[in-house]
């Protein structure tokens, strides 16, 4: 089986697509692998990296003033025809797309080929990539209910993100060993993802002078632009208080933690729910169609999370639902079933087959 997926600009997008593929080659040996992205963004280094061949789309997305509207247009054009040069040198069985702009020009080209299609949608609010290709794509796979009532039920299937079956199935190492943490105190990890959050940082400084003498460490991690400036703010806090810059191992903390405090990034709550992990979610505003905070919707409305909106993110008040959480052991155990029960472990599993039915009826 030859494969072409395409993951364009985020991490969001690119490790879901990495996830799927090392599934693959473990059910089939001989399948052929090829990455398309753009030239210049995470994908471009990362996936050749991991030993993956890899072609690179010049595009850009639709935004700006009219005229450089009508200039990324040109470029995706001739991305199309980029596509079709590289589809008919690798002669692919399927294209899947994970979404980003490097992703409409090579589904779109495959589908006008003929070449069976899929796209994958990671977040509750479908991207504007993923509209697109709604109509021309074979199978549609998505992670949460409301994208799946969003797209036509007919080709949509809700099996979950790739990254829940990773997660799932490596060796954890326990929080309390890391850090050097008794087993007998209970922990919280605070995570705004890799690169930190300036305004969450702000609202921390105050909030973990509160709490470092509670009766529960807190692993917090700054992000490496910020370490330096919170390790200074903060170096009189006692050691109940882990500050790291960075994680590279987020899974073992999110499985041995006892409250996990994060953003609503759609690999990261598909790690939550599939490792079951009991969690307080700060959406971040900042990101396209405030798709975060639909995501964590999800997870609230299923009983699965409590969240703080950022805009309603005080200090007083991020102290008040940790030390209430953690003092509820019966809160953290229903919000982790509920967790539990929205994972989709078996996300790469299910999608294979799905790419395996979908080539059966081409």
């Amino acid at each position: 089986m030859k494969i072409i997926v395409s993951a364009g600009g985020t991490g969001g997008h690119l490790y879901p697509a990495l996830a799927l593929v090392e599934y693959i080659k473990t059910q089939d040996i001989k399948a052929e692998f090829l990455f398309v992205g753009t030239t210049d963004r995470l994908e471009s280094q990362v996936v050749p990296q991991k030993g993956y061949a890899y072609k690179g789309l010049k595009v850009k997305g639709l935004v700006g003033n009219p005229l450089q509207k009508i200039k990324n247009a040109m470029i995706f054009v001739k991305s199309l025809k980029e596509s079709k040069k590289i589809l008919k040198e690798f002669q692919p069985d399927i294209v899947v797309g994970f979404g980003g702009y490097p992703s409409a020009s090579i589904v779109l080209a495959a589908a006008k080929m003929n070449i069976p299609t899929m796209i994958h949608e990671q977040n509750s609010i479908i991207g504007l990539t993923n509209k697109i290709l709604i109509k021309k794509v074979d199978k549609i796979v998505c992670c949460y209910e409301k994208a799946y009532n969003e797209f036509p039920h007919d080709k949509t299937v809700l099996l979950g993100n790739p990254r829940a079956s990773v997660v799932t199935h490596q060796k954890m190492q326990d929080i309390h060993d890391i850090y050097n943490i008794p087993s007998s105190r209970k922990t919280v990890v605070i995570v705004m993802g890799s690169l930190g959050s300036s305004s969450v940082n702000k609202v921390m400084k105050e909030a973990l002078r509160q709490m470092q003498y509670d009766a529960f460490d807190i692993v917090y991690v700054t992000g490496k632009n910020y370490y330096d400036e919170m390790k200074e703010e903060l170096k009189d806090l006692n050691d109940s208080i882990h500050l790291v810059s960075y994680i590279d191992d987020m899974p073992s903390l999110i499985a041995s933690c006892d409250l996990i405090v994060s953003r609503a990034g759609a690999t990261t709550l598909a790690e939550i729910t599939a490792l079951g992990a009991a969690s307080l979610i700060i959406p971040s505003p900042y990101v396209v169609a405030n798709h975060q905070e639909y995501n964590a919707k999800e997870l609230v409305d299923a009983s699965a999370a409590h969240w703080i909106l950022e805009k309603d993110l005080t200090a007083s008040e991020f102290v008040k639902e940790t030390r209430y959480l953690l003092s509820h052991e019966d809160v953290l155990k229903n919000l982790a079933s509920h967790a539990k029960a929205l994972g989709k472990p078996h996300a790469c599993e299910d999608i294979y087959q799905e790419i395996l039915k979908t080539l059966e009826r081409k």
